[in-house]
């Protein structure tokens, strides 16, 4: 059995899905109530690969909220991916995807070295970050969005914001072996990473924001978005093809103009449709067939019976691993979402 970890958008969404759901004695509250909320297994989930096999999933929801970072309340935060993952382990998930905010909170504040929630001993085999596919499905956007638009990659100069980070480092690392693409151009805060990342790749021009948004054909957005921050379309060339691997997605509503084609990064499309209401609530467009590339992760290593943390710490992903989750993620019928 595959788990999915996953969380609300912010306190407001979260008391609307808690109507939804059924669930009215969480829907008047205010964060105090939801830093306080025990995780809960909120949908059962079947899944059936193009190949014809059935698998059946948990979606549990954390109850953490993105205002409990805002806020300062760091140790709600993790208390609830730490309580999460043991809801998920007690009820017996194989492989669970650390969804949104959920594996950055592990990562960020280290929780590996909390194994032990209440009686449970967590056991991190039976989690992944989904990192992988997300990384996979990013680059696989790039590589056929472009051609849509007209973007050849022998000519184009791709800008990635977020560099040094997990799924942005895998990108660069992508693109760098697998792709002709002309120039690469590396963003992030950390000038130190930034630089080891350079030497890893062999390339690159470390630049900051203003100066290689304007020379970017094609920009894969995988940081947050800091507070003040705002990107005028009439700066970027034209055409443009902006990819919004971030959570929330927000970039489609601030970025506004006929030249930049902006595109949800890191979302897959099944061929069949899922037995599952979950979508529904966090709006994607074909709730039925359209998931996050991280969830994914945990559906084809239960398909494939590969009960491992397939995506685990920082700057670890291979090409070589994103090759395998790839031919696996084609083999159970998922594809990038281009449109």
């Amino acid at each position: 059995m595959f788990g999915l970890i996953g969380h609300l958008t912010s306190l407001e969404h979260a008391q609307s899905v808690a109507r939804e759901l059924g669930y009215p004695e969480y829907a008047d509250q205010g964060l105090d109530f939801w830093c306080s909320a025990p995780p809960q297994i909120v949908d059962n989930i079947t899944v059936t690969s193009v190949t014809g096999q059935k698998i059946e999933g948990r979606y549990v929801e954390s109850c953490f909220l993105p205002e409990m970072l805002a806020t300062r309340k760091i140790k709600a935060a993790t208390r609830k991916i730490l309580n999460a993952m043991a809801h998920a382990q007690k009820h017996g998930i194989d492989i669970t995807a650390l969804g949104g905010f959920s594996s950055i909170i592990f990562e960020n504040f280290k929780l590996e070295q909390f194994r032990q929630v209440r009686n449970i001993q967590l056991e991190f085999e039976r989690f992944t970050t989904g990192n992988t596919h997300t990384a996979y499905i990013i680059c696989q956007q790039v590589e056929q969005a472009s051609k849509q638009l007209g973007i050849e990659l022998s000519k184009a100069t791709v800008a990635v914001c977020g560099a040094t980070g997990d799924i942005g480092s895998a990108v660069c690392r992508w693109l760098d072996a697998k792709t002709n693409v002309k120039d690469l151009l590396l963003i992030a805060r950390n000038q130190e990473r930034l630089q080891e990342l350079q030497a890893q790749l062999g390339r690159g021009k470390i630049l900051g924001l203003e100066s290689a948004l304007p020379l970017a054909d094609i920009i894969v957005w995988v940081a947050s978005m800091p507070k003040g921050v705002e990107i005028d379309p009439k700066l970027l060339k034209h055409p443009c093809l902006l990819i919004d691997g971030g959570y929330p997605k927000n970039l489609a509503t601030k970025v506004q103009h006929s030249g930049v084609h902006v595109l949800n990064g890191g979302i897959v499309e099944h061929s069949l449709d899922i037995d599952w209401k979950i979508m529904q609530i966090v709006n994607m467009d074909v709730p039925a067939r359209q998931l996050f590339a991280c969830f994914a992760e945990s559906m084809l290593l239960e398909f494939e019976k590969l009960y491992t943390n397939f995506s685990w710490g920082r700057n670890q992903i291979t090409v070589d691993k994103m090759e395998l989750i790839g031919k696996v993620s084609v083999k159970h019928g998922f594809r990038p979402l281009l449109v």
